[in-house]
């Protein structure tokens, strides 16, 4: 599996500790940025970069991390093909990829505890998208963003 990971300056630390799990996973790791924890940064960079980089390559997903995850989320979901999710927990994690086969995760680095961020990674991760009446409701996203990104 292969990995978009992306942080502005109050996601670096978190980020970092993301990458140091993920490599034992064996997973291929693209570090868009940034490294620098007391510059700040631009996000929505960031997130464009990581975004872009996931709809362009349908096998890989993505990981952005700030303080909050929501700048990032919206960001990023305006990319037609990147479907973001801010998790916070577990089961939200869980309910991101059975029911909307995110591609994306988001996350706040002041709202996620160490403790449970390796426990969200590994379940977002392993889940698989459920399909079915799922499959439906990810196509009429997508049918929003191509009716939305052209006019």
């Amino acid at each position: 599996m292969k990995i978009y990971i992306g942080a502005d300056h109050r996601g670096v630390a978190l980020k970092s500790q993301i990458v140091d799990f993920l490599g034992k996973k064996e997973i291929d790791i693209i570090d868009v940025g940034i490294h620098d924890s007391k510059k700040s940064c631009d996000y929505p960079k960031i997130s464009f970069r990581v975004a872009q980089s996931v709809a362009r390559d349908k096998t890989a997903r993505g990981i952005l991390v700030c303080m909050t995850g929501i700048g990032h989320s919206m960001a990023a979901n305006r990319v037609m093909g990147a479907r973001a999710a801010l998790c916070y927990n577990v089961k939200a994690a869980k309910l991101s990829r059975e029911h909307n086969n995110a591609n994306i995760l988001v996350l706040g680095s002041k709202f996620v505890t160490r403790k449970e961020i390796f426990k969200i990674l590994n379940v977002w991760l392993k889940t698989p998208f459920e399909g079915g009446r799922h499959l439906r409701r990810v196509n009429q996203i997508d049918q929003i963003s191509k009716k939305s990104c052209c006019k």
